[in-house]
């Protein structure tokens, strides 16, 4: 076979890979995309006091399941608090030999690169108006990037109109920052995003069952619709991942 995927799989081998920029002695991209001054900056409840109603790895395991039907119950601020946290959460900044630092995360990460920002298309989060928002990792707090209630059904119908999802409480979409990931690994770290990809999205899914509630991983979406919708380019940054969460009905 010699489709794309095959071609891929092969150019991105060990001995095709050149001196990465890390090995050229270039300085690592930043940890986190800037946030605009002037955009609105909302403090998350810390997830230290949060305790999940379901806190047995085994039960939240066995439960787990995609779920596309949601109830008209919002999430809570503390809960929003602890998907972001269990998906992305800073657990350590450490010194980096080339200078300034890295993270340690909730979730493992090629090299501890963690090239993903996530944006979030808020529903019904209770306290939060509806709009597009992103996650600032290293300081636990959301920054507002677009306050219109509006930008959900646009966001959907860049997911080949998947209209359940508007049901949900949130979606999450997760961005790839790709010189993150290639400053140490080069074209091969397109791969170990992909895998850096499944690692968040299980974090996901077993977070929302300890809430009681239900997430649902989502592949099916226009790359070129919801990266203009995001203000990407669809090449240095882009959405590699998308998931709903929401309160299971009944």
């Amino acid at each position: 076979m010699s489709g794309i995927g095959n071609q891929f799989w092969e150019k991105t081998k060990y001995k095709h890979l050149g001196q990465s920029d890390q090995q050229k002695g270039v300085t690592q991209p930043k940890l986190q995309l800037d946030a605009d001054s002037q955009a609105k900056l909302i403090d998350l409840p810390s997830i230290g006091q949060f305790q999940p109603q379901q806190d047995s790895l085994r039960t939240v395991i066995e439960n787990r399941r995609s779920v596309r039907k949601f109830s008209k119950d919002p999430l809570s601020l503390p809960e929003l608090s602890w998907l972001l946290w269990a998906t992305q959460g800073v657990t350590m900044s450490v010194p980096h030999a080339t200078g300034g630092y890295v993270t340690r995360r909730t979730v493992p990460s090629a090299g501890g690169r963690h090239a993903f920002e996530t944006y979030l298309v808020i529903n019904n989060v209770a306290g939060l108006a509806p709009g597009l928002y992103r996650f600032l990792a290293v300081e636990h707090k959301l920054v507002e990037v677009v306050p219109e209630s509006a930008f959900a059904p646009k966001f959907v119908a860049a997911c080949l109109s998947q209209n359940w999802m508007l049901n949900s409480a949130v979606i999450f979409a997760w961005v790839a920052v790709a010189e993150r990931m290639t400053w140490r690994y080069n074209e091969r770290g397109y791969r170990y995003m992909l895998l850096d990809a499944g690692h968040v999205g299980q974090n996901l899914y077993l977070a929302a069952e300890s809430i009681n509630g239900g997430a649902c991983g989502i592949a099916a979406y226009d790359d070129d619709l919801v990266n203009d919708l995001l203000g990407l380019d669809g090449e240095s940054r882009f959405v590699i991942y998308i998931g709903t969460c929401g309160r299971r009905p009944g």
